[in-house]
């Protein structure tokens, strides 16, 4: 009898090696980032300079541990366990109101008190919601088309988690989620038209809010003009860009930014990109772009190859998830995009964000290792052995 191809599914041992290494190397551009922009605001505010990167050092110790954790945990279980993960993180949305439990920071309530560390429930509800609509469009596939079954149960889910979300409020967290909701569904087989009656409705009512609040009000004027308002609502931004021009094509090097000298606020978080750019110039901030291009053409290229429709929903929502608030932070740091308070994955400070997004790519790569591929080249045809004669 011919040899036939081995065809194998892949062991924990085998995943996405490049995706892995990929993130890692994200991850310490981070934290040496955290370090350098931080001390000296650190110092200042709490008489310790490795404040932010030792409780940043503790979130990346968990999220690498939440990372080996989704890599070898089969992504099947989450089917089981979907709508406890969205009941759990519902519940958590909605205890950040609650006095004593949730805590506000510069008056926005986002974070859960849990001892000496602190939780963003809205980092987590991107991937509970991620998970209830690759459970939910796997089951519904040929019934997408339908606008009671295939539309409207996503959205009124959906709506009430950014409902809670907007309400903390954290207006940059509740549109990555939508764009988020209405990509899954557009891949799922929703109807086109069902998605821009919705965002006929929605988008005027985003403008609406952005004109009577006075402070997203003022970001966009910002955006106009940051020049023109410089040394007020513009001046972040202003900063920001000027980071980005001081540092040219190769940077000043490594700890030598002048923004990070309290030019620049909250420059270990919303806007490291503009310190890291100053530093490493140009091509630094292309060899930040690369890294995350390879983490979505891996995401895209796995959403393709995974095994089940359910693999493949999951695969592309994970991705989703760490790619656009990437795109989002990149283009709101160089002045393309408005000012919005969403951080870069795997480089701003923030241990939910960090948390949530390591937890993602091990998902990613337990898909990864399901994939099924041939273990080599098909071994030469072979004839039979003869047997030997009686």
């Amino acid at each position: 009898m011919q040899n036939e191809t081995k065809v194998h599914v892949a062991t924990p041992v085998h995943y996405d090696q490049m995706l892995q290494i990929t993130t890692c190397s994200l991850l310490a551009l981070g934290m040496a980032m955290i370090f350098i922009s931080s001390t000296l605001m650190a110092q200042s505010q709490y008489d310790d300079a490795y404040y932010f990167i030792k409780r940043q050092g503790v979130y990346a110790l968990l999220g690498l541990g939440a990372l080996f954790l989704g890599r070898y945990i089969n992504y099947h279980n989450y089917k089981r366990w979907v709508y406890y993960i969205l009941l759990l993180s519902l519940i958590t949305l909605v205890l950040v109101f609650v006095p004593g439990i949730g805590g506000k920071i510069r008056g926005a309530a986002r974070w859960l008190r849990l001892g000496p560390l602190t939780l963003q429930p809205s980092e987590f509800a991107k991937l509970a919601m991620v998970m209830f609509l690759a459970y939910s469009l796997s089951r519904k596939q040929e019934k997408m088309k339908y606008f009671a079954i295939g539309f409207l149960p996503h959205m009124l889910v959906a709506g009430l988690f950014i409902a809670l979300i907007l309400k903390e409020p954290d207006f940059g967290t509740s549109i990555t989620l939508g764009a988020i909701v209405f990509t899954m569904l557009f891949v799922g087989g929703t109807r086109v038209t069902h998605i821009l009656l919705t965002l006929s409705a929605v988008i005027p009512l985003g403008v609406l809010m952005v004109l009577r609040d006075p402070k997203k009000f003022a970001r966009i004027l910002s955006f106009m003009d940051p020049w023109k308002h410089g040394q007020d609502v513009g001046y972040q931004l202003k900063q920001a860009l000027l980071a980005i021009g001081s540092g040219g094509l190769w940077g000043l090097g490594p700890g030598q930014s002048r923004a990070k000298l309290f030019y620049l606020p909250d420059c270990h978080t919303d806007f490291i990109l503009a310190i890291f750019s100053e530093e490493m110039g140009f091509l630094g901030v292309l060899l930040v772009m690369a890294l995350f291009a390879i983490i979505l053409c891996r995401g895209f290229r796995l959403s393709l190859k995974a095994p089940d429709s359910f693999g493949s929903y999951l695969a592309l929502g994970l991705t989703l998830m760490i790619g656009l608030p990437a795109l989002i932070n990149m283009g709101v740091v160089s002045g393309i995009l408005p000012t919005k308070g969403l951080s870069l994955p795997f480089l701003s400070y923030g241990g939910s964000g960090l948390l949530v997004n390591l937890l993602a790519v091990g998902i990613l790569l337990n898909i990864s290792s399901q994939v099924k591929f041939p273990l080599g080249p098909p071994p030469r045809a072979t004839k039979p052995p003869v047997e030997a004669e009686k």
